[in-house]
């Protein structure tokens, strides 16, 4: 019997400069690609597609500053990796900026409940 194992959040987190200083709860990514149709003069139906550019967005849940990260100001961070660990491979959004920011704060720690981001290219790392 194999046991499937999700990533949890000490396995989604987020570095800057190669340092750790965010980690998440959850991730939810989508991929969409702005591919067109090729059309020939006088046909009734496409003769085919053409594949255009990829883009990520990936929505995070309850993103908390951790270590290091506690003196980042997460509203001027670009430029970052997402990683995301599973136990053979791990996958890296790199080249991210954050689209949107909802923060949640209590009496000790800042916590932002949802954290959306677009990432320039995916990579999936065996392990």
């Amino acid at each position: 019997m194999s046991f499937i194992s999700f990533p949890t959040s000490k396995d989604i987190y987020i570095e800057i400069d190669g340092v750790k200083v965010a980690v998440a709860q959850s991730y939810k990514s989508k991929t969409s690609r702005e591919s067109r149709y090729v059309e020939a003069f006088g046909s009734a139906e496409p003769v085919g597609t053409v594949g255009g550019r990829v883009k990520y967005l990936i929505e995070l849940t309850r993103v908390m500053l951790c270590g290091s990260g506690s003196d980042v100001n997460f509203h001027d961070a670009s430029d970052f990796n997402l990683v995301v660990m599973y136990p053979n491979h791990k996958i890296i959004y790199s080249g991210c900026q954050w689209a949107s920011i909802d923060e949640s704060v209590s009496l000790s720690d800042l916590l932002y409940e949802t954290v959306s981001i677009v990432a320039t290219s995916r990579m999936e790392v065996a392990l």
